[in-house]
């Protein structure tokens, strides 16, 4: 009788699992192109945001930011808003969508599918962007320490200083950062595309209705979303290097190419 070779139980496991990874598409756009899009988003971002500050600090940007505000108010009345009521009770609940609450929600919700999708490293980097966004919003609030619009009556509760936003900064870290996750689990070009302007308009109107509830200036929102911007264009450069540095068979820290 001959003996019959044990079968490689390591080696069936690896195939397996490399059969399922040939099976999972790359939706993402992770190319060179792609790498190259994300830097210019990221630079741009910071030149945009750098800017903005010296602008602010040295007054350059007064003028406009009180042009602005009072735009957006009834000339003869600075503490009524333009527009109906229920315009002014709509943007009061657009802004809400800029909150920590709904966005630390949305993304709680969408790491514990991460996770059970078997998708950690996917819920690790959302969780990543999403912390370190917040905290990159807070210190520099700190650091210039803006004071808020006096010019017009506030229609929002305010506890921290003005520049950035961080309605407008967060916001665009969180929407952009679940676009990013979103898209690897689409194939179409197309609707891709529309889930990232998706995650940009709805910074963009959260953004507007800081301003047109008097709790911003202008300049605030327009660094918020270029630090925004630049802040989850890096964490998505971070996550992809990261991933492309691993040695095969090793788990990834954070993010995946297909992002």
């Amino acid at each position: 009788m001959t003996e019959e070779a044990a079968p490689d139980r390591g080696g069936a496991s690896t195939d397996r699992a490399s059969a399922r990874a040939r099976a999972v598409p790359e939706h993402g756009d992770s190319g060179p192109a792609g790498t190259r899009r994300a830097a210019g988003v990221a630079i741009g971002g910071l030149v945009c945001f750098a800017l903005l500050a010296l602008a602010m600090t040295q007054g350059w940007s007064t003028a406009i930011d009180e042009a602005v505000l009072r735009a957006f108010r009834v000339p003869t009345d600075l503490s009524d808003p333009l527009g109906p009521a229920w315009f002014e009770d709509t943007m009061a609940e657009y802004t809400v969508l800029g909150g920590y609450t709904v966005l630390f929600t949305l993304a709680v919700l969408l790491a514990i599918a991460l996770v059970l999708l078997g998708e950690r490293a996917a819920a690790l980097f959302l969780a990543v962007a999403l912390a370190s966004g917040t905290a990159v919003a807070q210190v520099a609030k700190r650091f210039f320490d803006r004071a808020r619009p006096d010019l017009v009556d506030p229609l929002d509760r305010t506890m921290t200083s003005a520049f950035p936003s961080a309605h407008a900064t967060v916001s665009m870290v969180a929407y952009l950062t679940l676009a990013m996750v979103i898209v690897r689990f689409v194939p179409r070009h197309g609707l891709r595309v529309y889930v990232v302007v998706v995650a940009v308009a709805l910074s963009f109107v959260i953004g507007i209705s800081r301003i047109y509830l008097g709790v911003h200036w202008p300049t605030d929102v327009l660094a918020g979303w270029s630090l925004g911007a630049s802040w989850a264009a890096i964490c998505w450069l971070a996550a992809h290097f990261l991933s492309r540095s691993r040695p095969p068979g090793h788990p990834m820290p954070l993010g995946h190419s297909r992002m």
